[in-house]
Formats: C-alpha cells, structure tokens, sequence
C-alpha cells in the first residue's frame, strides 16, 4: 500500500477519528495516526467516557444505599465492589474503541499507531510500532490536550496523580484531596465522595466552577457541600508529596493537609510538544496553542489543526465540530463552526449545563437582557424523579428577545441544554421557546417555564 495519503489526520481523539471519517466520505484518500492502537483518544480512553461510566456507577450505588427506601424499595444490604465497578468502566471504554476501530476501517481508513512527528515538505515521521514516514498532501493537526503540571507537585501518577490515575484506584480513598475546583476535580471528586472518600477541593480563585454562570455556581456548591465535599477557596497550592506513609499537600498560609491521594486537576494545556512544529515553521501562541484561520488553517499552507490544540473551549464535541468543518472547507470550500452555541456540561448530580453568554458576560459587555427562571422544584416530572434540586435561567436580549445565554442545573441538565443550543442556531427568541408546545410530564417544560418567565408569564413557577 502506498505511503502518500491525499489528508494525513495526526490524532486520533474527538477531533482527529471523526474528522479522518468525514474526509474519506468526501473522497479523500486518508490516513489517521495515534500512538494508541486504540483510537479515540484522552475523551474516550481515559476521559470522558470512563470518568461518566464511574459517575453512574457511584450515582446508582448512593441512590440504592439512600434513596430506594423512599420508593418503598427494601436494599438492606448495599456492597461495593470497586473491581467489578472499574471492570464494568473498561468494557464500556473497550467496546467503544472497537467502534471506532470497525468506522475507520469501513470508511477506508487507514489507521496508524506511533507518534507522528511533521518533518516538513508534507512527510511525517511514525515513531512506534508502525515505524514509517508518511507523505501527505494536506496534514490536519488533532494531538488534543495533556493535563496541566504545576510546580511543586511531585507526580507519581499513583499517590499524587492527575485525572487518569483517579479513574483507576484500586480502593476508596480515605481522605482525596482535589486540587482544582473546576469541572475535571468536581466530576472526578463526586465519584470518590459518593464511594464513601472524605473530599477536599483546593481551590486557588475566590470561587469554584469560575467560568460558570455565578448564579449557578454557587447553586452548585452549595448542592455539593450538603454531598459531604468541602471546598476551600483561595488556597494556592505550593507542593504535595507522598511520604511513604501519607500525602501531604501544602498551602500558602495554612496548616499542611494530610491525606490518601491527591488528584491534580487544575486544567489541561495543548499537546504541541515534539510534534515538529518548528520544522514545519508552525506558529503557535504564548500558551503554546496552534495558531489557525478562519478555516483552521495553520501559518504553514496545507497544514491544518482542530480541537484542544487550538485552544479554548476544550471540549470533545467542539472538537469534532471543527474537524468535519476543516475538511468539508478543504474539499468543497466551505466549513464552519457556530462557537456562540456549543454547549458545555458538567456530569455531576445534579448535572450543570450552559451554552451561550453568562450574566457576568453581558454585565461586562454592557448588554441590556431579561432573565427568565424556573426551578425544578416546580416540575411534576422532577417530583415523580425525586430530582427537585435546580434551575433553568435563560438570558434574553431586553429589545429584541433573542436568546443570548441559557445555564442550568438539576436532573438531565445535559440533554435539557440540546434544545438551547439548537434554538439559539436557529436565532430564535425566548418567546419562540415559550410557545413550543413541550410535552408533559417532561423536565424539558422546565425550559419552556423558564422562556416563560422572561416576559413574566411562568403559569408554574
């Protein structure tokens, strides 16, 4: 088989397999490497996908410990059986990398393993166990993101790990100290707390969950906090070790914490690192992000890059999104990615959703809007759920209606936030949400209460 490939996809997380897909279905003659037999990348393999098969695990696990009872459901004896719970996690991973594996090859495909390395003139160099050098005519950069190390941190990737090491510990921790109060901790944390794991959460800013809605957020803590995790704000975190027999994470100006693990989880930057950008004469920002245009091309002609690496936000499905628009641009001229309306989702329970300009945005931006909000609490399908706790606030242009921001918080918050997004697509208005007719009993009437409230005709809230 040839070496020359028309689109070489270096990457095969999110952004790279799906966007190596589209490619082959318009006609491309493509290639994608990852230096993981098994592709689908951080999101799939150690991400995504097992942190939410872990989720539901532990969500069932305190819903059949606590709450069954209240359904006139007898579980007198609960047991956790943390190897089956992680053996259940690797299956649902393992049938879902064998997916990808059977896509790619139906669609013609030609998958590579090694780590790919740009060499200039269109070659890159395969290091691994498929040891080559590929020609190709256009390259599209997809090496995704890698978690971020902070100073003073001594990683072992055992005591003191980050957020693959935390979706594999052998036993529940006695105590966990998280360092980091954003979405990754918070998830990660959830899980090991409704195990029966003491959480803390260090959190450097004044608050938890910083790019959230506020409103929200402080929802959010609160909820959490009456979960049993604590949360400790404006601590900066200056080491954590393991010392043979305990973790001990230091913060400036306070008592040194001692504890089981530690999960760091401060964020992720872009993995750019030893993939020849300099060869290639690829620019990239202060923040070592690719640098693209308008149709994600890079500052070297041919050579193109999506998702994390480019930068903000990092998230699997914008990953994709910027993938298949990358390559329908490079085939048939036209490709775009509407970043006003990708939605993101936290997983914890009661999940977090957004999408759009929180109220902090436009209170800086100086833009005039109407709120709308309904709780959950008012819901006949959140009663019969017994999943009460939440809201849904929508954010609406006070002379012209369009719908400029929605957040919530409560059951299914993730599925609820699908109808936003694709409302505020389609430009449309609070009051065209408000007079869709919803379905009931269904959460999603929540939504239509909250487009409701906005002009003040809620009729249930």
């Amino acid at each position: 088989m040839s070496n020359r490939f028309d689109l070489v996809v270096v990457g095969g997380g999110p952004g790279g397999y799906v966007a190596a897909i589209r490619a082959a279905q318009l006609g491309l003659d493509t290639a994608v490497i990852d230096e993981n037999e098994e592709k689908g990348g951080t999101c799939l393999r150690v991400g995504c996908i097992p942190s939410k098969a872990l989720l539901e695990s532990s969500h069932l696990f305190v819903e059949a410990r606590d709450h069954m009872a209240e359904h006139g459901i007898a579980a007198s004896l609960v047991e956790l059986n943390i190897a089956t719970m992680m053996q259940r996690k690797t299956k649902v991973v393992k049938t879902l990398t064998g997916g990808i594996k059977m896509l790619l090859k139906k669609n013609g495909v030609k998958s590579i393993t090694g780590r790919g390395r740009l060499k200039g003139n269109g070659e890159i160099e395969v290091t691994g166990p498929d040891k080559e050098t590929i020609q190709a005519d256009k390259i599209l950069l997809a090496t995704g993101s890698i978690p971020m190390m902070l100073p003073g941190i001594e990683f072992d990737d055992h005591f003191v790990g980050d957020s693959t090491t935390a979706l594999s510990y052998s036993k529940v921790p006695g105590k966990l100290v998280v360092i980091g109060g954003g979405y990754i901790g918070l998830e990660l944390g959830s899980v090991w707390a409704r195990l029966g794991a003491e959480v803390v959460v260090l959190e450097a800013m004044d608050n938890v969950l910083g790019g959230l809605d506020q409103e929200i957020a402080r929802m959010a803590r609160r909820t959490f906090e009456k979960q049993g995790i604590q949360f400790h704000t404006g601590m900066y975190v200056e080491s954590a070790r393991h010392d043979g027999t305990d973790c001990i994470v230091t913060c400036k100006g306070a008592e040194p914490i001692q504890c089981d693990r530690v999960l760091l989880a401060t964020g992720r930057v872009p993995n750019t690192k030893d993939i020849g950008l300099e060869t290639a004469n690829i620019a990239t920002n202060q923040k070592g992000f690719i640098e693209v245009n308008e149709t994600f091309e890079t500052s070297t002609p041919g050579i193109f890059a999506v998702g994390d690496c480019v930068g903000d936000p990092m998230l699997a499905h914008k990953a994709s999104e910027e993938g298949i628009a990358c390559v329908e641009n490079i085939v048939t001229g036209y490709g775009h990615v509407d970043y006003n309306t990708i939605p993101a989702i936290i997983y914890t329970h009661p999940e977090i959703a957004s999408v759009g300009k929180t109220e902090e945005q436009l209170k800086a931006e100086g833009q005039e809007y109407k709120k709308g909000v309904s709780p959950f609490g008012a819901n006949g399908r959140a009663r019969a759920l017994g999943a009460t706790d939440g809201k849904i606030k929508i954010l609406a242009d006070q002379n012209t209606d369009r719908i400029l921001g929605v957040h919530a918080i409560g059951a299914q918050a993730g599925d609820l936030i699908a109808e936003a997004a694709v409302a505020m697509s389609f430009g449309a208005s609070s009051e065209d949400l408000a007079r869709c007719c919803h379905a009931h009993p269904t959460l999603s009437e929540i939504m239509q209460e909250a487009a409701m409230a906005v002009d003040g005709r809620a009729i249930h809230s």
